[in-house]
């Protein structure tokens, strides 16, 4: 038993202090990456997050999907999905949970966070105060548990603010912006007017379920029970639940951080409003038997304070693709600002202009330009309104908290500031080390002088010869122009064969196309153009271009839209190969051509889109000439995906026993080796709501063991489904030799790799 007596004045609360190397205020998607990406270099860290869970916007909590450069494969942006952490939280969430359930998303990044000795977590506790040393850094933050009645006084030289309200810098008196800039500040045309308004509101969702039985609702009595008169809802389909319903927002003119208390309240009045009108209007007769399953309690917050750092990214960073010297992560997500009347306006829910491709993000966006040793994590990053419409979304905010990670690790190993990285050669240290963990940074590529594999003489089992793909797959009706992506490193593209089914005498147009910068993969320049006489039957044709390709780029041979025509596709798949098609996701996008008004500087092209598996079928195709894209040297190229090529050793697809072994003339001690998988960076892993049919990516090797010299086995993975292996031994491997066996997952997949690193 415990007994205290009555104490005069107050008692003080239970007090802890926690010193580590770095303090991240907000577990969010960011702040959980930048946490896990921090321990993993030695980085002692103490993650503190408000909620009873991490992911924020990601969480159970809120049930948003986790996306970013990929946008809902609806952009041209091929193979964006974000590397490093966030790869292997989506990878697994993909493995386990196909079904995309949000509590299993939970439990994953839960695990991944407690597996890292290095970190210290404190859920439901939230940062209220802290004290600075001198006017510009940070000295500790106070923050509160409510669950075990704490305060935490937490030390450490460098801080992270990922708390999406910007808390930290706050309350340092960091600079930050609030709105929309203006037209002029930044030469921005996409800047909205005050009819629009200047901020993005929040949303809550809800899900249904059936019981197989009549469910009554009675509405509560804060209920809008108006809502059919709200513009938005007269599209509304009974089928829509979870982040689907993104459009039921609000918030837009009103304070969203001093505020969200209101807002919260204003969107459940229209939530169960929905909800009553579903029941109770006799508008919906298949809802009888449903019931709500759940509704939001905390909104999904779009945006709030924006910090500045010493650079700050605008619309012509994103849409111009201008490249930077300290480029550490990548964006790709729609332009996308939403109207400030949200479900209240007549407005669309938003308004989505995208660039020709990804834009890299520097790191000087990362940091505050007055609290010295203040980064900047999540949707905090130094950007104008209109910039941070696509930097918002959560998978670049992770990327970009990976970056501010590693940042962080060599401050602590040096003794700096987050500043201090741009002197000397530390920005060069800092991409590579990014990269080596499967950071994605456009137009960089690893250079390690340390890699063993770098020295080694390259065996392989067999490499892929690209003469075409096999003519056993669907026909596909030409209804939408389709193009056959086929990497070119130079010179012609050689003569192509196809088959095509008709039962009319028609013409089948065909074109080569580029896109006028390499990398991206907007096919807006036709080369050359053909046309076909095509009889009916099933017939088989060949034709060829007279264009040379001038520099390594992936070609696009096109084939305009024919209702009469089907081409014949191939069941075979192979890592960097794709088929799209000029059309249209209704998530991101209103039609298969952009064409912004004019002066608001945004690009006209066309969208060239691929299908998902189990669809999305190469074309079946014979070609005159054979290419080799996939050689064993791309092993050690330093780029983990496809560019300009496919940067991938693929083994023959007969290869029964595909292997590669790295040779030295003198033994070597290795301590450490990496392999870099294909988990098909085309596909977005939407982490909740949206099912996938697949768990694990037809491209990934299935299982794979490490011999020495003498045969001896020295690692063994009998499971595998991540993109990145990395492989420790307990004591060095001295030896002359390392190979590599694989076993492929797909008997119409061939084996690939990536890249293969060995340390000693």
């Amino acid at each position: 038993m415990k007994k205290e007596n009555f104490v005069v004045g107050k008692r003080k609360l239970k007090t802890d202090t926690i010193v580590s190397d770095l303090v991240i205020v907000g577990g969010g998607l960011a702040g959980t990456c930048c946490a896990i990406t921090a321990a993993r270099q030695g980085v002692k860290v103490t993650l503190i997050q408000d909620r009873p869970v991490l992911g924020g916007n990601g969480s159970s909590e809120v049930r948003l999907w986790i996306l970013g450069a990929t946008s809902h494969m609806g952009n041209n942006n091929r193979w964006a999905r974000e590397g490093g952490v966030v790869d292997e939280i989506l990878v697994e969430n993909l493995y386990r949970n196909p079904e995309g359930n949000p509590l299993i998303l939970d439990t994953i990044l839960i695990e991944k966070v407690s597996l890292e000795p290095n970190i210290r977590l404190l859920l439901n506790t939230v940062a209220y105060d802290l004290t600075k040393k001198g006017n510009d850094q940070i000295e500790s933050v106070l923050a509160f548990c409510s669950q075990n009645s704490t305060e935490y006084l937490l030390k450490a030289p460098l801080f992270v603010d990922a708390s999406g309200d910007g808390i930290l810098g706050f309350l340092a008196g960091a600079a930050f912006r609030m709105g929309a800039e203006s037209k002029e500040e930044f030469d921005e045309g996409f800047a909205p007017d005050q009819t629009y308004g200047e901020l993005l509101g929040h949303s809550l969702y809800f899900y249904s379920k059936d019981t197989g039985q009549p469910v009554r609702f009675v509405p509560p009595s804060y209920a809008n029970t108006e809502i059919s008169k709200l513009p938005r809802f007269r599209s509304f389909n009974l089928k829509e639940q979870g982040c689907s319903l993104w459009w039921v927002e609000y918030g837009g003119r009103k304070d969203t951080i001093h505020e969200s208390e209101e807002i919260k309240w204003e969107l459940w009045r229209v939530i169960y409003g929905i909800w009553h009108h579903i029941k109770n209007s006799g508008e919906y007769p298949d809802s009888g038997n449903l019931t709500l399953e759940w509704v939001g309690t905390i909104p999904g917050k779009r945006e709030s304070r924006r910090f500045e750092g010493d650079f700050m990214l605008t619309q012509k960073d994103l849409v111009e693709q201008r490249p930077y010297f300290d480029a550490v992560s990548f964006g790709g997500w729609a332009l996308d600002l939403h109207p400030a009347d949200g479900v209240y306006g007549e407005k669309p829910g938003c308004t989505q202009w995208h660039s020709k491709g990804v834009y890299q993000i520097p790191y000087r966006t990362m940091y505050s330009k007055n609290i010295k040793n203040l980064f900047l994590g999540g949707r905090l990053i130094s950007a104008s309104h209109v910039a941070f419409g696509s930097s918002r979304v959560m998978a670049t905010c992770a990327h970009n908290g990976q970056a501010v990670a590693m940042a962080a690790a060599i401050c602590v190993s040096q003794n700096l500031l987050p500043a201090d990285i741009l002197e000397k050669d530390r920005i060069r240290e800092l991409q590579m080390r990014l990269i080596k963990t499967d950071q994605y940074i456009p137009n960089f590529r690893l250079e390690d002088d340390l890699d063993l594999a770098k020295s080694a003489q390259i065996i392989s089992s067999s490499e892929l010869e690209l003469t075409g793909l096999p003519f056993d797959g669907p026909w596909h009706s030409l209804d939408f122009s389709m193009a056959q992506m086929i990497p070119i490193s130079a010179g012609a593209v050689p003569e192509m064969k196809i088959q095509v089914k008709s039962e009319v005498k028609s013409k089948l147009c065909v074109e080569l196309r580029i896109s006028k910068k390499p990398g991206n993969y907007t096919p807006e320049v036709i080369l050359e153009k053909l046309e076909l006489d095509i009889q009916p039957g099933e017939k088989f044709y060949s034709f060829d271009f007279q264009k040379e390709i001038l520099s390594p780029q992936y070609t696009f041979v096109t084939f305009v839209a024919n209702t009469d025509l089907m081409l014949k596709c191939s069941n075979t798949r192979i890592t960097g190969l794709l088929t799209v098609f000029n059309k249209f996701n209704k998530s991101v996008a209103t039609s298969s051509r952009q064409d912004p008004p004019e002066g608001i500087g945004i690009d006209s092209f066309e969208f060239w889109v691929p299908d998902r598996r189990p669809k999305g079928h190469n074309l079946a195709f014979e070609l005159g000439q054979s290419l080799f894209p996939f050689i064993k040297e791309n092993i050690r190229n330093g780029i983990f995906r496809p560019t300009t090529q496919p940067n991938a050793w693929v083994a023959s697809l007969e290869d029964p026993n595909p292997a590669i072994t790295l040779e030295w003339s003198l033994k070597q001690a290795i301590s450490e080796v990496q392999i870099c998988f294909d988990t098909d960076f085309d596909h977005p892993m939407e982490s909740t709501l949206m099912g996938h049919p697949e768990s694990e990516i037809p491209f990934c090797a299935k299982s794979f063991k490490i011999t020495d010299n003498s045969g001896r086995e020295v690692y063994q993975q009998k499971e595998n489904h991540q993109t990145i292996q990395k492989v420790r031994f307990q004591e060095p491997v001295i030896t002359s030799s390392l190979t590599f066996e694989f076993e492929k997952r797909v008997e119409s997949v061939p084996l690939s790799v990536f890249g293969i690193s060995c340390c000693s």
